[in-house]
């Protein structure tokens, strides 16, 4: 029947031609082909002409016939609703294209038919399996490329469709050993596919795998000799993903793998010797495997020293041994930045100085070195690849936390003969070194401080640009120490002075480096930088006139960073009058839709709160443009809304607008209400909007403005609370999506804001049971976020301390959790509130509390002792309400059923 079908000439040519066009550079054919295109998937047999295209139409350009091949790849579930003569025709066509003389057309096609492959299951189809599988054995060696190709694509995307019983039989437990076979063949493509494809079965415990796992570690032991780097860089892949899912089977091996990773870490190809790095992050990352790791300490550590050198390739791709602050940046240097909104959560002091999910436990501290981007901080310039450098530093600093100071010990002496070494790349390695192993080393170290730190002052002002960078990242991975004891810090001054300096230097990578660091240290320091403000706003106002593109969006972090960590001390005239003439000069100088605005509104959120009324001269332009362009991106996404086919507008302007706007009331407070009240267009008409933007970027940030309109502005946010009540409560969920849970969130906290602030308000009063139908949920649930479990019982508890009699009868319910919930968090003004609001709960429903007291008490009456967290809850609730029940106080705990009613009394002597 699939033989039945035959292309119309017309329409195959108008095919052919769209997908000619389609290569255009001309961003209007582009739309019109694409539309075609489209277009085109409701003819039925649409796949048929793209798979003959493919195959048939021999005289066409193999760039035609592989956008053929990918447009069926990218649209085949359209197949499920073909015709079954269209199904059919494919798959009777487009087998033969992995045996196409192309090597480019085998390639892509191969991805098409594992794709299909996966779509109609191997079950389903099991002559294409059977089919890819007979062509291995072909005398031709493209046929058998092809073959290979597409079933390693098919094993590494989809390796369990492949672990299944067909007809009776595993195809796997054919399929693994005739790839093991092909380990042999003479093309080392098929020998790396080969490889590769036998690798992708050990993560799913596959039962062929584990029969054949042998036979293929014998393959990789004999392919590590391989002349082909592709093959041994495979062999080091598959090593490491043995590692990672079978470190049984390879420990026994672990002397002979250890001696080739550590000879491939030299290898002259670096493709091969960053896969032999990786396979050492890979086994230092698995606490599992540090005692077999420990042994070979002595071998690797010097190993990947010597890895951490740049090669003379990479000092010609960085270019970096010239001043060049006067080069303009190619657009290509710039990063894609991106802007998320704005998150509350309960810390120290004000809810800003905590982000939502900032809280961590033990696990977190376990993978600390997790967190370090070595990809985003060394070498940006490199192409921004991960390369040997950089996996040998990380590997390193993984070493240094699981070793500590038995990875110090071998370590020090090869620095000491390189830290003063007269070739400035092997000074330059062990810089590198020293900042890799701050975190781990950070005991063993402190001894050596009095030499390190001013060693690492000294090198910012190496001749050397490349040195003077590594020197800055390094320092800045040792800013605790740099601030600790800031006032008798002999090393803080030296630091903050080199940084500087660096600030300014006439190497745009040094640039980078120092104002990265600086940033760093301003974040330890905190403020404790008061005292040097001066200087400090100085240097970096003087660097808007150095900075190309790329280092000014940097220098508007360092300034943020810098107003985040000492707060109102920014606010002093000799800091105003430099910083805000020089911001307000960028401001000006750029469009609403520039891309270097949005970065510049970030650094202006935190001086505006830092500076405070300092900022009232530049707060009403700020203003008013902050509202025209939360406006614009509000009336382009609602035209957006009704004309689907425009692209979707960009959110990060209406992202850092409303920050902005967040900024400016927690800096002015009452006094931007005039401003509010006669803006044009109204300000909380815009601020509604956003908050039912359908994106929970735009919402966390909206929702985090009405909480801190609550707090600093209230006068102006109270008459729109009938308006806003609805949708703040309809937020509030305990079962959240991911990317909705900050949403949720700064919702809770921005309810809790409010409700202290409205007081007994009986208008507020009807928001109240239904707060609590929504809070209550996220208390009680197991898998409900730490942050939002917070937020979710301050403002229950600043519920009751304003509602006591409403929410104390839902007390038995939610007692135990709310204490669970708070019971680790630092004291503060939110903490208290929530806290007051407890006890008066208690107060007004002493016998509610009895289930919070049941998993603590024995039948016998004998106390299970709670956590330190909880004890330490119970003690300062108690102790309260001692003091808050008053003579009354004995009356209530005669509500209070025994046994718990004694045990009270016991504990907490009352």
């Amino acid at each position: 029947m699939a033989e039945q079908w035959v292309p119309q000439a017309a329409g195959l040519q108008q095919l052919v031609e769209l997908l000619k066009n389609s290569s255009s550079s001309v961003s209007e054919v582009q739309r019109q082909v694409a539309q075609q295109l489209e277009n085109f998937q409701s003819i039925p047999d649409y796949p048929c002409y793209l798979v003959y295209t493919l195959t048939h139409a021999k005289g066409e350009s193999e760039t035609t016939r592989t956008v053929a091949a990918l447009i069926l790849k990218n649209n085949a579930r359209m197949l499920l609703k073909s015709p079954s003569l269209v199904v059919e025709y494919v798959k009777a066509n487009v087998l033969d294209a992995v045996r196409d003389p192309s090597p480019m057309i085998r390639t892509n096609s191969g991805t098409l038919i594992a794709s299909l492959l996966a779509l109609f299951e191997p079950q389903n189809w099991p002559q294409g399996l059977f089919y890819l599988v007979t062509t291995l054995d072909s005398t031709d060696t493209g046929a058998r490329q092809g073959a290979i190709d597409a079933l390693d694509k098919l094993c590494q995307d989809f390796p369990r469709k492949l672990d299944v019983e067909i007809g009776g039989q595993r195809p796997l437990d054919y399929m693994i050993p005739k790839f093991i076979s092909m380990t042999n063949d003479s093309s080392p493509r098929i020998r790396q596919h080969a490889l590769s494809a036998i690798s992708q079965f050990a993560s799913i415990e596959s039962q062929s795998f584990n029969a054949n796992i042998d036979g293929y570690m014998a393959c990789l032991f004999r392919a590590a000799a391989d002349p082909n780097p592709d093959v041994r860089r495979m062999v080091c892949t598959c090593l490491s993903v043995l590692l990672r899912e079978r470190s049984d089977k390879l420990v026994p091996e672990l002397s002979n793998v250890a001696s080739f990773m550590l000879y491939s870490m030299q290898d002259k190809e670096e493709s091969v010797a960053l896969e032999a790095c990786e396979f050492w992050l890979t086994f230092a990352e698995d606490v599992d495997l540090v005692d077999s790791l420990r042994p070979l300490l002595d071998s690797l550590v010097p190993a990947l020293l010597q890895c951490m050198i740049y090669t003379e390739d990479d000092l010609a791709m960085l270019e970096a041994d010239i001043d060049d602050t006067n080069v303009p940046d190619r657009e290509s240097d710039i990063r894609p930045q991106h802007y998320g909104g704005k998150a509350h959560g309960v810390g120290d002091g004000h809810p800003d100085a905590q982000p939502a999910f900032k809280s961590r436990d033990a696990s977190d501290e376990e993978d600390d070195f997790e967190d370090y981007d070595y990809d985003d901080d060394l070498d940006d310039d490199f192409a921004s690849e991960w390369n040997k450098r950089k996996c040998a530093a990380a590997a390193l600093d993984v070493l240094a936390v699981r070793f500590g100071a038995d990875c110090l010990a071998i370590l020090l002496p090869l620095l000491k003969d390189r830290l003063w070494h007269q070739d400035w790349l092997i000074r330059e390695s062990a810089v590198l070194a020293l900042g890799a192993i701050a975190e781990g080393c950070m005991d063993p170290l402190e001894p050596h401080l009095p030499t390190i730190l001013p060693y690492l002052c000294s090198q910012l002002q190496d001749p050397k640009p490349l040195l003077r960078s590594i020197a800055c990242w390094s320092l800045g991975r040792y800013a605790h120490w740099c601030t600790v004891n800031i006032e008798q810090n002999v090393y803080f001054i030296p630091a903050l002075e080199g940084l500087l300096r660096t600030v300014l230097d006439n190497n745009k990578k040094v640039q980078e480096a120092g104002c990265s660091a600086l940033a760093t240290l301003e974040e330890e320091a905190g403020p404790g930088l008061a005292p040097y403000l001066e200087p400090i706003v100085q240097n970096l106002v003087a660097a808007f006139a150095k900075y190309q593109h790329k280092n000014l969006l940097i220098l508007y972090d360092a300034i943020g960073t810098l107003a985040d960590s000492v707060g109102e001390a920014l606010n002093r005239p000799a800091c105003i009058e430099v910083l805000l003439p020089a911001l307000e000069q960028k401001w000006s100088a750029l469009q609403d839709d520039d891309d270097d605005l949005i970065p510049l509104m970030e650094c202006l959120s935190s001086v505006t709160v830092a500076t405070g009324p300092g900022f009232s001269p530049y707060a009403p332009a700020v203003f008013q443009r902050c509202l025209r362009i939360v406006h614009e991106a509000l009336v382009r996404y609602q035209a957006y809304m009704q004309n689907p086919d425009m692209d979707e507008p960009e959110k990060s302007y209406l992202i850092v607008s409303l920050d902005l706007l967040s900024g400016l009331v927690q800096a002015l407070g009452e006094l931007l209400a005039p401003m509010i009240a006669s803006s044009d267009p109204s300000f909380m008409n815009l601020l509604a909007a956003s908050l039912q933007y359908p994106q929970p970027a735009v919402q966390q940030s909206a929702f985090a403005l009405i909480g801190d309109l609550a707090i600093y502005c209230f006068s102006v946010l109270k008459p729109f609370l009938p308006s806003i009540m609805p949708e703040l409560i309809s937020q509030i969920s305990g079962e959240p999506r991911a990317e909705y849970v900050s949403v949720c969130n700064n919702a809770a906290w921005s309810i809790g804001e409010v409700a202290i602030r409205c007081g007994p308000d009986p208008d507020f009063a009807q928001y109240v049971q239904p707060l609590l139908q929504s809070l209550v949920p996220i208390l009680l649930h197991p898998k409900s976020p730490k942050s939002l479990t917070e937020n979710a019982a301050v403002t229950i508890g600043r519920l009751g301390y304003i509602f006591p009699t409403v929410v104390a009868p839902h007390l038995e319910v939610f007692a135990e959790p709310w204490c669970q919930a708070l019971g680790d968090i630092k004291d503060n003004a939110e903490k208290d509130s929530a806290f007051k609001g407890f006890c008066s709960l208690i107060l007004n429903n002493a016998g509610g509390i009895s289930k919070a007291f049941a998993p603590f008490c024995h039948a016998t009456a004998k106390w299970q002792a709670p956590s330190i967290e909880l004890n330490s809850m119970f003690q300062q609730i108690f102790s309260g309400l001692k003091v808050m029940g008053g003579t009354d106080w004995e009356r209530h705990m005669a509500l209070v059923p025994e046994p718990t009613r004694s045990i009270i009394r016991q504990r907490y002597g009352v």
